[in-house]
């Protein structure tokens, strides 16, 4: 028995007019665009419909934009796309005005990536013996061991220096369609060596708060987030007051009803619909 009914696009679209659309996992995966992933975004804009691309990435919102252009979508597609880091940018700003060129930054991240860091003004260094904040914002355990990056972390964790998650995805899909641990385990294994970890992003409600400012007074009715993960997009949507639905691609394409009914149990949140993928 599905833990949710079973619906498609069209009937979404007479009901919602807002969608807040998970990237990886339904619109992509390493690999490249799902199939008629972009078509779906075009047919929901030439209906009116308000798309904001909402991501578990500690990158900015406009590199991902511009990166999602380059797999094949139309940037004509959607309105807004808003990142973890996005949030993460905006709330940190405020709180270390004044001082953040003083602040010493480890980042943890993939592809070399110290985006937030640099935007906040952070002093980059190498060593978690000198740093005075750690920023994780993604994870190459595709190649990284996460034993090798308790080994790095943990004279931080042992300071209780404060970490930053600004990517709470506990796994990713890399290449060939493999799962690994992706910057929330991370993260997780910091807290576990006796670190503090602040977390941004999907299920956390600032990222819910931050995308409805960009709606024009909406009802909370009228808007659905669509995405592939129980543990971020479902329980963040239903914490946020928001109708949701599960697409079976991504993170969970391979689960059967009676574990996605046991991992909805265990977060406390199940979809309003199912969807096998986002097309039209």
């Amino acid at each position: 028995m599905n833990i949710a009914p079973q619906t498609n696009l069209a009937t979404l679209a007479q009901r919602y007019d807002a969608f807040f659309v998970d990237q990886f996992g339904v619109l992509r995966d390493d690999d490249g665009a799902y199939p008629g992933a972009n078509a779906a975004l075009l047919h929901l804009k030439a209906l009116g419909k308000t798309i904001i691309i909402l991501s578990n990435s500690g990158r900015s919102g406009d590199y991902n934009a511009e990166r999602l252009v380059r797999f094949g979508f139309d940037r004509a597609g959607f309105d807004r796309f808003l990142t973890s880091g996005d949030v993460a940018h905006a709330i940190l700003a405020k709180e270390t005005a004044g001082h953040a060129e003083n602040t010493r930054c480890l980042t943890i991240s993939s592809g070399d990536d110290r985006n937030l860091a640099d935007r906040l003004g952070f002093e980059t260094v190498e060593d978690a013996a000198l740093a005075d904040i750690v920023i994780i914002s993604g994870s190459e355990a595709e190649r990284i061991p996460l034993s090798t990056y308790r080994e790095r972390l943990q004279p931080a964790a042992q300071r209780g220096v404060p970490c930053y998650c600004t990517n709470p995805d506990r796994h990713k899909l890399a290449k060939g369609g493999i799962t690994v641990p992706g910057a929330g385990s991370i993260a997780l294994a910091y807290h576990e060596l006796g670190g503090p970890v602040r977390w941004f992003g999907k299920p956390y409600p600032a990222i819910y708060q931050h995308a409805r400012a960009l709606l024009t007074d909406m009802a909370a009715d009228r808007i659905l987030c669509i995405g592939d993960s129980i543990e971020h997009d479902i329980a963040g949507a239903a914490s946020a007051g928001i109708a949701s639905c599960l697409v079976r691609t991504g993170i969970l394409s391979d689960s059967s009803e009676s574990e996605l009914a046991a991992i909805a149990d265990a977060h406390g949140a199940r979809p309003d619909f199912l969807m096998d993928r986002f097309t039209t």
